[in-house]
């Protein structure tokens, strides 16, 4: 049984960093395309970055980019999303997905296994 775990989540002023940790098992992150997600109440469901597998590449949306990066640990089967400049617009849930493919872009109907979320609040 596949299960994702993010953690890593919290209260942090603006101008912080937070680094999102999704831990996975049932499967090997290596193996396919992770995306991370974020939702904020009221508004639709964002990709903001995803990782492609095994040496893939990254792609990071256009709404953070500069800000946040995407990296994986094969050691821990583990995916990180590092968020540094945090503005008050980045509160969301935060999500990882992983797609049963080698990329899974930015869109979220593609992915097929969900975490539970981590909640990011940027605010003074």
């Amino acid at each position: 049984q596949v299960q994702l775990v993010e953690s890593g989540g919290g209260l942090v002023q603006p101008g912080g960093s937070l680094r999102l940790s999704c831990a996975a098992s049932g499967l090997t992150l290596d193996d396919y395309g992770v995306g991370w997600f974020r939702q904020a109440p009221g508004k639709e469901r964002e990709g903001v970055a995803c990782l492609g597998a095994g040496d893939g590449d990254t792609y990071i949306a256009d709404s953070v980019k500069d800000r946040f990066t995407v990296s994986r640990d094969n050691a821990k089967n583990a995916v990180y999303l590092q968020m540094s400049s945090l503005k008050p617009e980045d509160t969301a849930n935060y999500y990882c997905a992983v797609d049963d493919s080698s990329w899974g872009g930015l869109a979220s109907d593609v992915y097929e296994y969900w975490g539970q979320g981590t909640q990011v609040t940027v605010s003074s």
